[in-house]
């Protein structure tokens, strides 16, 4: 959340790049694994302020995990000693937008990402209408992505069981730059 405070204020801090990749190219051991949007506008290394080697970062539209992903924090967590996950949802999210418009996608493809984003729509359902409507599936999507994650993974619920893994649930604002928690 500090290096969410540099960037938001435009004070990113400077590193040695080339010394930081020689320094990594034998192993990894980033603390810290985020599943977040594909949106272009989310880039956990720039809005957290941090570097090669931080962050273990997992990207699909909507921050949903599918097995694959969902293998990606496993391997992470349990292979690399990542101890945080953050499930980072952002606003304005289009792939949100599309589950909230209650179309049909032109893909199965497409169809698949609004499929499990519809939980969260469904969640959402009564608090609003147009924007406040969307800004409350966002919330309920990021909430609901970190179940799943967990509810998919004996691995993952194993390490938070135990103590070794946090969970974070948090938006980007992509107007402000900034990350709020969203805490339970």
């Amino acid at each position: 959340m500090d290096g969410n405070k540099r960037f938001v204020a435009g004070t990113p801090k400077g590193r040695q790049i080339v010394s930081l990749r020689k320094s990594l190219a034998a192993s990894q051991h980033p603390n810290v694994v985020v599943l977040t949007c594909s949106d272009s506008r989310v880039s956990p290394e720039l809005l957290f302020d941090q570097s090669l080697g931080d962050l273990f970062v997992i990207r699909s539209a909507g921050n949903i995990a599918d097995a694959i992903g969902v293998g990606s924090i496993e391997y992470a967590v349990e292979h690399l000693g990542s101890s945080v996950l953050v499930v980072l949802g952002h606003t304005k999210c289009g792939a949100v937008t599309a589950a909230c418009s209650g179309e049909k996608m032109p893909t199965s493809n497409l169809q698949a990402i609004v499929d499990k984003i519809g939980p969260a729509v469904n969640q959402a359902k009564g608090s609003g209408a147009g924007d406040a409507f969307i800004e409350t599936a966002v919330k309920d999507n990021v909430h609901q992505s970190a179940h799943d994650v967990m509810a998919s993974s004996e691995v993952l619920r194993h390490f938070k069981d135990d103590g070794k893994l946090t969970v974070i649930e948090a938006e980007y604002d992509i107007a402000t730059g900034e990350v709020t928690r969203l805490d339970k």
